[in-house]
């Protein structure tokens, strides 16, 4: 009796633990609460990550209030089916699609059957952090232009230079009458000088000088003349050669054509693609790497395909884009380098970009304003060295520099450790 007892009672419990799971996966209510481990972050550092990772890899598709390749991404976790399913569909959106899934397939269809790059890099946590810096952003609202447009800033310092290059102007003509001025008094006083002392009545000799005129051909011959003209000519000369010799190699303001019409001014200003974006290796390699074909085709691939310069990147990758599919005539395209170091000379994009926090613009300049880019700064041995002794090193946060901080404060008296005292001008630092 207590053997099928046991027996009644454990099946009884199998039962309801299969109706309750069963139940589960169709209720609503607890398929909320099995996805309520997924809470979107809302600590600044989880943010600040998201919008690291999201400036680094969406913008070239999306914003956050406005469409752009891909959908605004405003509210984009109420929107959705879950938050599990985001980031599915993050990591492998093409798996999710070809699954089946109803709202997949619809958003595919809806942007022209454009393929979203699968970011299956991204953690569960990367995601979240993402999601974390959207919502953010969603709270605070589209960004409301100020009454001060920039185009009216624009025009007010066009207006201010306008003003200040006509004072310049009206200075520099002021000067020239008052030359002119002070010539003809000059002048003046010598003609009454000498009617007043030809009135007097001079000797023969005092009369020849007074009434001496200049001869251009006496001043030509003239001994103190000559070593003018010799020592001008000989200082003119060699400043020149000094000039070009320091300008061997250096290339500042180099600014070749390229083969395809590629606008940063376009992709890094106007629709704000992160730099690294494109260049792949500029925060994890020495070099920051000259974009694949494939990454302007994650864009391109349905972004102004009849474009003449589009063209020519389909050409080089033998991409048919009426079919979508690829030939097997494929070659590289032939960028033209800018930016180029002797082969003695060592550069780590990373070791400046990721661990100093080095700006592109201090070396570029202001890349999001270049239709064609050219070499902004000299790149030459000293420009570096002034830089390093310039820069303050970045140690917040990095407990490498701990030890090295707390001896640099003892005998430095307050001043900030700079790349210099780190061994930032030691030779085998960049020459090796």
């Amino acid at each position: 009796m207590t053997r099928n007892f046991s027996l009644a009672r454990i099946t009884t419990t199998l039962l309801i633990s299969c109706m309750c799971l069963l139940t589960a996966g169709y209720n609503p209510l607890v398929a909320q609460e099995a996805s309520s481990e997924l809470v979107i972050p809302e600590d600044a550092a989880s943010i600040s990550k998201g919008e690291a990772l999201f400036k680094g890899n969406c913008t070239s598709c999306h914003r956050v209030h406005k469409k752009l390749v891909g959908p605004a991404l405003a509210n984009v976790y109420e929107r959705t089916p879950s938050i599990e399913w985001i980031i599915g569909f993050v990591k492998n959106s093409q798996k999710v699609i070809q699954s089946g899934d109803e709202y997949a397939v619809n958003l595919y269809a809806e942007y022209n059957n454009t393929q979203m790059t699968a970011f299956t890099g991204f953690s569960d946590q990367d995601i979240m952090s993402i999601l974390g810096y959207i919502q953010q952003e969603t709270l605070k609202g589209p960004e409301v232009a100020s009454g001060g447009s920039a185009e009216n800033a624009k025009e007010d310092g066009g207006e201010a230079t306008g003003v200040a290059s006509g004072y310049l102007t009206v200075l520099m003509v002021g000067l020239v009458v008052v030359l002119a001025l002070i010539l003809f008094v000059l002048i003046l006083i010598i003609t009454v000088l000498k009617k007043y002392l030809n009135q007097r009545g001079l000797d023969e000799d005092d009369a020849e000088v007074v009434n001496a005129t200049l001869s251009l051909e006496g001043i030509a011959k003239s001994k103190p003349f000559i070593f003018m003209v010799i020592f001008i000519f000989s200082a003119v000369a060699f400043k020149t050669v000094i000039a070009g010799l320091y300008t061997v190699g250096v290339q500042e303001g180099y600014q070749p054509s390229q083969p395809i019409n590629f606008s940063h001014k376009i992709h890094a200003g106007q629709y704000e693609i992160d730099c690294q974006y494109c260049h792949t290796g500029v925060r994890k390699s020495k070099s920051a790497n000259i974009p694949s074909a494939n990454i302007c085709m994650n864009c391109h691939s349905a972004v102004k395909t009849g474009s003449k310069e589009i063209q020519k990147i389909y050409a080089a990758i033998d991409y048919d884009p009426a079919t979508k599919t690829y030939g097997p005539n494929q070659k590289p395209i032939e960028w033209v380098r800018i930016h180029n170091l002797p082969d003695l000379a060592y550069f780590n994009h990373s070791q400046h970009v990721k661990v100093g926090g080095i700006e592109c613009e201090t070396c570029h300049g202001e890349i999001k304003e270049m239709a064609v880019v050219q070499q902004y700064s000299p790149l030459t041995m000293g420009w570096c060295i002034d830089c390093h002794r310039k820069t303050n090193v970045n140690t917040k946060g990095n407990a490498y520099y701990d030890n090295l901080v707390e001896i640099h404060d003892k005998n430095s008296g307050g001043e900030p450790m700079k790349v210099e005292d780190i061994g930032g001008l030691e030779c085998s630092k960049c020459h090796y």
